[in-house]
Parts: structure tokens; sequence; C-alpha cells
């Protein structure tokens, strides 16, 4: 099993649960959050091999989210992927 942990990010339950289930599937670790300010408060120093992160949400965007989390050293160089139905 792969030791790697991805953060899902997007305010859909059901598509947290889906990408969720599909990650775990292939052997990640996945950590979930309902919008960007969640997503923020899970960057507690550990490391996150990758993030998915929808575009539109309440609180704190997405976009808001990547400007945030890059601001930080631990994260500056975390790979982010964007997932919307935009």
């Amino acid at each position: 099993m792969s030791n790697k942990k991805i953060l899902v990010i997007d305010d859909s339950a059901s598509l947290r649960q889906v990408v969720g289930i599909a990650l775990r599937n292939a052997g990640y670790d996945v950590v979930e959050a309902a919008d960007g300010a969640q997503a923020l408060e899970k960057l507690d120093g550990s490391r996150i091999h990758l993030a998915i992160c929808d575009v539109n949400m309440p609180v704190m965007d997405g976009i808001a989210f990547v400007k945030e989390a890059k601001r930080r050293a631990a994260y500056r160089f975390m790979p982010i992927v964007m997932l919307t139905t935009e």
C-alpha cells in the first residue's frame, strides 16, 4: 500500500465520497475537507502529496485556498489539481 496522502477538497459530500473511494481503492490515504478554510486546517505540517480541489465552494473558494496554501513553506510545492464541474 502507498503511504501517499491526498487531500480532497469539495463542498459536495457525494463527490468527495466518490473520489475518496477511487483513491483509497488505489492505495492512497485520503483526507477530506468541505471548503478551502477547512482544508487549510488540515495543512498541519504533515506531508500532503497531492490536493484535488474544487473551484467554487462556500467560505473559501479553491483559488483562495491555492493562494494561501502556496504561502506556507511546507506546501509551496504541493501539487494541486483543480477538479470542477464548471
